[in-house]
């Protein structure tokens, strides 16, 4: 690999996923604080807690959609290993597009054929 993209890549890579890592964690604190406080309060009836529950079942199927995209990614990464290309061909970006991409819409059918239930 080209060392300056290795230059580039390497500092944006760590600092993006520290970042995004401290973003998630600050948002999990701060929404447990914040209902912590409501109940205390004593602001918690039967809407509030339809908010929660409704809160809580949009992202049922979240880990299952970011598990199924980065395995295929991995997979596509795994095959261009073993596929020979030129350092300027764009077929490594193409193939991880298209093995990302049907790993979404894997995810979207699934979800739709449970949601149709």
């Amino acid at each position: 690999m080209n060392e300056n993209l290795t230059e580039v890549l390497m500092p944006l890579a760590i600092f993006g996923g520290f970042g995004t890592s401290l973003y998630f964690f600050v948002k999990v604190l701060t929404e447990y604080i914040l209902k912590k406080k409501m109940i205390e309060k004593g602001y918690v009836n039967e809407d509030t807690q339809a908010i929660f529950k409704r809160h809580a079942d949009e992202n049922k199927y979240g880990a299952l959609k970011w598990g199924l995209i980065i395995f295929f990614a991995g997979l596509a990464l795994i095959i261009m290993e073993f596929i020979p290309t030129s350092p300027e061909s764009p077929l490594p970006y193409g193939l991880l597009a298209f093995f990302i991409s049907l790993g979404f819409l894997i995810y979207y059918f699934i979800v739709k054929k449970e949601s149709d239930k």
